[in-house]
């Protein structure tokens, strides 16, 4: 099965191919990204596809490079609010953008969210950096 949780890989191995994989969120730690404001839970990622769900925290005044969405991605706020040149979602609100949108984003007073990638981001400020 290509589709994992990166934290629980030895957890879930026991796991028949077609069991439902249970995530207690709360035990997963913060990891690291390549942005220094923001941390990540990947709650589910299949590499060969392209496929994840993240959710991201977001510190206070967080910049986002420009980034093209490959595929339709889909944004969640469960907290704080993010934004771009086209508008503000706040929590509770939801945003999704077409593939091949881009555009620059941000976080003024910091955001958790929850994102769904159908394939990963490609950034400007590194080629072939992804997600």
């Amino acid at each position: 099965m290509p589709a994992v949780t990166p934290d629980l890989i030895a957890q879930h191995a026991p796991l028949a191919a077609l069991a439902s994989r249970y995530i207690d969120i709360d035990s997963m730690p913060w990891r690291d990204t390549r942005w220094p404001t923001i941390k990540s839970k990947v709650l589910m990622e299949d590499k060969e596809r392209g496929l994840a769900t993240i959710l991201m925290y977001w510190q206070p005044g967080t910049e986002f490079p420009e980034h093209e969405h490959v595929e339709i991605e889909q944004t969640y706020v469960l907290e704080g609010s993010f934004e771009d040149s086209q508008g503000v979602c706040r929590a509770g609100q939801f945003v999704w953008r077409p593939a091949g949108s881009r555009h620059t984003a941000r976080s003024v007073d910091g955001c958790l969210m929850l994102a769904f990638f159908l394939k990963p981001n490609r950034f400007f400020d590194q080629p072939d950096t992804q997600h």
